[in-house]
């Protein structure tokens, strides 16, 4: 029996922490505003609600969740596999590579976020995981707003030109605005739902659409587009409830999907969705796979791709299209990322709990008889997000709810077992599970203010590393400069910091403390090409120390016919 007391602390976390987390961003104290953030605040959610679910439900997720707990445990386990067998620096495997933060920590929060979704019964619950993302997706429609109509008041440095959301990307925004646009009219079509609800959520939608349009996300005009097709189709199969017209609606779909896929890939009439991002994104797919099919049990390590990217991309990618200076640190594909991560194992692991969250979908819709708005809602945005992470880069403010809707959908699956789900249980009818209220002496909001302490201490330091980072350079002083680049537990080292300060040390006349921190480099990390390259190019380094430095860039980019090209 799942403790109904904690359910709703849990629910409350998912409806207040989950939108902070996905809005929270610092600009005047670090150099990343937006990645080391999210998952500082991210931990905390993620730690709160794992110790509430395991001291209050720990029996009834083993009981009822047996094998999703298996794949997450192999999850971990394979991905502990991958940064103890990776050539990259074990900082860089746990907390991720600088603007990403895709490491074994950030795996491990969405994990436990998605698992503690596990614990949820009652369909107030479910709600309010859709109305959390809708609060964020509301700030989020407002701030961008403004920005269009007035300009930005964040100070941050934003090379896109377009706008950024509290995301940093337009790519990231356009892609949450699809998410966010499909939950509204997922609850807009619901017939219970009143027309002052719908006036207002369609023009909420509207303006969303117009803010995707400005942004000039093809990612995020491709989410929605899916998303509304989706709801579409829920709402002509429980309205008509004709199978021919249903059945026709959705080979439609399918067939306009074919053309807009072969659209993209320059072929067919909608050859105007294609964009050169689509060939880049080829490129990077390709050097994926091929780390992942050279590292096949292991992988390269968490969050290790930007390493081995030059190594792994093709003659052409490395001599032609996109081009020896053309460099990524992520696939652009979670799927391919997680298979150069880890190898089979991981992504084995990581799509078996996809599949079981995609079969409780098609269970519960195969029993629906109904127009239900939360799962619809909660489906079409797990799909969008899925499709979502097919063509871009993961980034936890945006895979938070990829993954808690990952847990939801397979508790909503359970919950509503014995019965069809009709709109009208929206008062809580209709998903029955066996609760029990009491919790004894500790409280469920006690122990997940200690969680939150513990999830912290486990996800703030990159947080604290860029901060002290960005201190120092604010300082230009010398001395705090080395000083922020000596190791610790809130100041993890990083390559890029690394490399980065070896050319401010030299652009001021500092060859000395530059070379010191060149060294630093190439031993923390001799797999990162701008270690060896920025220690070839410092003017005291030995003829040894250059002759050893072009013979690793030249093992780090083996198909670069100019590894010291500018």
């Amino acid at each position: 029996m799942f403790n109904k007391a904690a359910e709703k602390t849990t629910a409350l976390l998912l409806l207040i922490g989950a939108p902070f987390a996905t809005v929270f961003l610092i600009t005047e104290t670090v150099t990343d505003p937006v990645n080391a953030t999210k998952l500082a605040v991210s931990g905390a959610l993620a730690f709160a609600l794992i110790f509430i679910s395991l001291t209050f439900n720990f029996k009834a997720l083993v009981s009822h969740y047996k094998t999703f707990l298996i794949f997450g445990a192999l999850f971990l386990l394979f991905s502990v596999s991958a940064v103890l067998g990776s050539n990259s620096p074990i900082s860089q495997n746990l907390y991720g590579s600088f603007g990403r933060n895709t490491g074994f920590v950030t795996y491990l929060v969405l994990l436990l976020i998605s698992i503690s979704a596990l614990t949820l019964t009652e369909r107030s619950s479910f709600q309010r995981i859709i109305w959390g993302l809708q609060i964020a997706g509301i700030i989020n429609v407002l701030y961008c707003l403004w920005v269009i109509a007035f300009g930005d008041f964040i100070g941050w440095n934003n090379p896109y030109g377009n706008i950024l959301g509290l995301f940093g990307n337009p790519n990231f925004i356009a892609a949450f605005l699809g998410m966010f646009i499909t939950t509204i009219l997922a609850l807009v079509a619901a017939p219970t739902t009143s027309w002052t609800i719908r006036v207002i959520g369609l023009a909420v939608s509207a303006v969303a659409f117009y803010e995707i349009v400005d942004s000039h996300a093809i990612q995020g005009i491709v989410v929605t587009g899916g998303g509304i097709a989706i709801v579409g189709f829920f709402a002509v199969r429980s309205y008509l409830k004709s199978k021919v017209i249903t059945g026709v609606y959705a080979l439609s779909v399918i067939a306009l999907g074919i053309l807009a896929i072969m659209g993209a890939l320059q072929k067919g009439p909608f050859t105007f969705i294609y964009k050169t991002s689509v060939s880049l994104r080829g490129a990077y797919w390709n050097a994926g796979i091929t780390m992942g099919m050279d590292n096949p049990v292991n992988g390269i390590g968490m969050d290790a791709y930007g390493d081995w990217y030059r190594r792994a991309r093709s003659e052409q990618a490395a001599t032609v299209f996109p081009g020896p200076k053309t460099i990524t640190n992520a696939a652009h594909n979670v799927v391919i990322d997680i298979f150069a991560y880890g190898g089979f194992p991981l992504l084995i692991a990581y799509l078996a709990m996809l599949v079981m969250a995609a079969i409780a979908i098609i269970k519960v819709v195969r029993r629906m008889q109904g127009y239900d708005a939360v799962f619809i809602a909660m489906a079409t945005a797990w799909i969008c997000y899925q499709t979502q992470s097919l063509i871009s880069i993961n980034q936890v403010g945006l895979a938070l709810w990829g993954w808690v809707l990952t847990g939801a959908l397979i508790a909503y699956e359970r919950a509503t077992r014995g019965g069809a789900v009709e709109e009208s249980a929206a008062a809580g009818k209709g998903v029955k599970a066996k609760v029990k209220s009491s919790t004894g002496v500790i409280s469920p909001q006690l122990v997940a203010g200690i969680g939150a302490v513990v999830g912290i201490l486990i996800a703030v330091p990159p947080m604290a590393a860029d901060t002290k980072w960005r201190s120092a350079l604010d300082s230009k002083d010398v001395a705090t400069v080395m000083a922020a680049l000596e190791p610790g537990y809130l100041n993890p080292s990083d390559s890029q910091r690394l490399a980065q300060a070896v050319q401010l040390l030299a652009s001021s006349n500092l060859p000395e403390q530059a070379h010191e921190i060149a060294i630093k480099g190439i031993t923390f990390n001799p797999e990162y090409f701008d270690a060896w390259r920025v220690l070839y190019f410092l003017s005291n380094a030995t003829e040894d120390e250059k002759a050893q430095a072009l013979e690793n860039m030249k093992r780090l980019d083996p198909r670069n016919p100019d590894v010291l090209a500018q």
